[in-house]
C-alpha cells in the first residue's frame, strides 16, 4: 500500500436537508436511503489503512457544500479536501466561488452534468466568468458525467488547458451492458490529448451484482492505458458503492487489478495522485 493512502471520492449525506433530489426510497436505492456520516466511515477506513478522504457533493445545492466544509473542518472527520457546488452559469458565480475558496479545505467544484439534458452545457459562454474564476483561484473541476458526456468534456477540457480536470467514476461505463465502445475510444482521446486526470471508482456499481476483478479488468486496464498511473486516482464512492458491494471488497479487488504495476506506480493511484491533484499535504 501507498505511503499515504487517500480515497479520492466518498460522500456524506443527511435526508433531513432534503436537497438530494435523486435520491429516492425505491427498491434500487433502498440500501443507501438514510444519513451517512464520518461515525459510519471511520472503522472502514481503520480497517482499509485510508488515511483520509476527499469529500464529494452530491446534491446540486450551495448549502450542501457549507455543510460539507463545516464538517470537514472537525479534525475527526479525517476529510483532507472538500469538492463542492455552486451555479457556474449564475451571474454572481465568480463571488460565490471566491467566497467557497476561503475556506482552507475546500478545493474544487463539480457540476451535475449527468442530471443536465444538454450534453454541450458545459460548453457554454455563461460559463466563462466563473471557470476564469477557478483557474485563477487554482480550483479543479470534477466531471460527473456519462459516456455520452465524453465529447464534450473533451471539448471543453481542450478549451481550458489550465484548469485542473478529473473523471469521476470513469465516466460510467456500460459495464453490465458490456458497452465497451464508443466508451473505450472516446477515453482513450482525452487521455491522449488531454492532461485530464481520472477516478478509479465507481465501477463495481456500474458492474451490477455479482461483479469480481474479472467482469472490471477490461475497463481497468483500458484506463491505465490510458491515464497511466500518474493520473489515475482510486476512490470508494462511498456510499453509493452500497447498493453493488463493500469497502473492503473494492479496496481487494482493486489491489489486484493493480498489482502488475510497479510499488512506486501503486503509490501513486492509492493516494500520491490524489494528494497532488487536491493539494492535500
Amino acid at each position: 500500500m501507498a505511503t499515504i493512502c487517500i480515497d479520492a471520492h466518498q460522500h456524506y449525506w443527511s435526508l433531513a436537508h432534503q436537497d438530494y433530489g435523486w435520491l429516492q426510497d425505491t427498491p434500487a436505492l433502498h440500501a443507501i436511503h438514510r444519513d451517512f456520516s464520518p461515525e459510519d466511515l471511520a472503522p472502514l477506513m481503520d480497517r482499509a489503512g485510508i488515511d483520509g478522504t476527499v469529500l464529494v457533493q452530491a446534491a446540486p445545492s450551495e448549502a450542501e457544500t457549507w455543510r460539507l466544509l463545516a464538517l470537514a473542518a472537525h479534525p475527526a472527520s479525517r476529510v483532507r479536501a472538500v469538492v463542492g457546488w455552486t451555479d457556474l452559469a449564475a451571474a454572481d458565480a465568480p463571488q460565490r466561488i471566491r467566497s467557497l475558496a476561503q475556506e482552507p479545505l475546500f478545493r474544487g467544484l463539480r457540476p451535475m452534468l449527468q442530471d443536465i439534458a444538454d450534453p454541450n452545457w458545459i460548453l457554454g459562454t455563461q460559463l466563462q466568468p466563473a471557470i476564469e474564476t477557478m483557474i485563477e483561484l487554482g480550483l479543479s473541476l470534477d466531471f460527473l458525467i456519462k459516456p455520452q458526456q465524453l465529447d464534450a468534456a473533451l471539448a471543453f477540457a481542450l478549451q481550458h488547458p489550465d484548469l485542473r480536470m478529473v473523471i469521476d467514476h470513469a465516466a460510467k461505463p456500460d459495464i453490465a451492458g458490456r458497452a465497451f465502445e464508443p466508451w473505450a475510444t472516446q477515453m482513450a482521446r482525452v487521455g491522449n490529448e488531454t492532461r485530464v486526470c481520472c477516478k478509479l471508482s465507481g465501477l463495481a456499481t456500474e458492474a451490477g451484482p455479482g461483479w469480481d476483478a474479472d467482469a472490471l479488468r477490461p475497463c481497468v486496464d483500458h484506463l491505465l492505458a490510458c491515464f497511466g498511473p500518474s493520473r489515475l486516482m482510486w476512490g470508494s464512492d462511498w456510499p453509493v458503492l452500497e447498493l453493488a458491494g463493500d469497502y473492503l471488497q473494492w479496496q481487494a479487488v482493486s489491489r489486484e487489478l493493480l498489482k502488475a504495476l510497479s510499488p512506486s506506480e501503486q503509490e501513486q493511484v492509492w493516494g500520491t495522485n490524489a494528494a497532488g491533484f487536491y493539494g492535500i499535504k
